[in-house]
């Protein structure tokens, strides 16, 4: 029993910290520019396809693909934030509502071309160091684990100083805070708010490269991936960084531990039950005052 809580722990923490760079963007975007992007784990699935083939079309590994992939998600953000969600929200009475229609719709969109371009099939993601495996004391742990949370700790560490340390981080912090306060103070709404969305887009590649390398996909997987980010982002907290990478640790400590005394299939009902709970105790997040 206490190697398999031991092992179901270790497992547990990389799997959050999957989940952790997958919600992060998802979490900024909505603080910052208040609109739910129901499309974001849609962009991640696609990342995750882009990363499958160009390892097997070219043998190029799916983190140095992440290299173009992060600047092209980039401009697709602000593509998708400059002709879609702001034109929207000059004709929306209730800007909420109708930018989460409007993702849906391109995130039904996104997931029908997938299919058409490479079937519904599922698709594993096989890298050279995919059967590799490390062995520290009782726990066993994949090398594929062990990539995917590095490529968490660099990009929401690179999100993090971002936020903190340059001029437009702490830009983008004043909008997501108070965001007329912002305005009077000179900074321009439209400008910071675009760069965000583009970010959060951005971030949504990193994040579904990581999660191909844990688990197998599909076109229609984002749907299951954007409940887990609904998950993250409410339990740390929207718009903070800190708040999703601490919230996706724990709900994956909680999908591992869970595994260990309850069937599988109930995960999802001690996932939900506890956010019940950590809700009626902290509605506004972790980490927010």
């Amino acid at each position: 029993m206490i190697y398999e809580l031991a092992q179901s722990l270790t497992g547990g923490l990389l799997i959050g910290s999957a989940l952790a760079v997958l919600s992060v963007g998802f979490s900024m975007a909505w603080g910052v520019t208040h609109v739910l992007n129901v499309a974001h784990c849609a962009f991640a699935v696609l990342a995750a396809y882009l990363g499958y083939w160009s390892l097997e079309r070219w043998g190029i590994d799916p983190l140095l693909a992440l290299l173009v992939m992060l600047p092209l998600f980039f401009f697709f953000g602000v593509a998708m934030h400059v002709l879609l969600v702001r034109a929207t929200a000059r004709r929306a009475h209730d800007l909420g509502l109708a930018t989460m229609v409007l993702t849906f719709g391109l995130g039904v969109v996104m997931e029908n071309s997938m299919q058409l371009a490479w079937s519904p099939d599922p698709r594993v993601l096989k890298t050279a160091y995919s059967s590799l495996t490390f062995t520290v004391g009782p726990v066993i742990v994949q090398a594929s684990q062990l990539v995917a949370f590095g490529l968490a700790v660099v990009t929401i560490g690179g999100l993090y100083l971002f936020a903190e340390r340059t001029f437009m981080g702490k830009a983008v912090r004043a909008v997501w805070q108070q965001p007329v306060g912002a305005a009077l103070s000179g900074i321009d709404l439209d400008r910071v708010t675009t760069i965000a969305y583009g970010l959060a887009v951005a971030t949504s590649a990193a994040g579904g490269v990581a999660m191909s390398l844990l688990y197998t996909f599909d076109p229609a997987t984002h749907v299951s991936w954007l409940v887990y980010v609904f998950l993250v982002v409410i339990l740390g907290g929207v718009g903070s960084i800190l708040g999703s990478a601490l919230a996706g640790l724990i709900i994956g400590l909680i999908i591992g531990v869970s595994s260990v005394f309850i069937p599988l299939a109930w995960n999802n009902l001690v996932l939900f039950g506890l956010l019940i709970v950590l809700l009626l105790l902290r509605p506004q997040g972790l980490l927010q005052r």
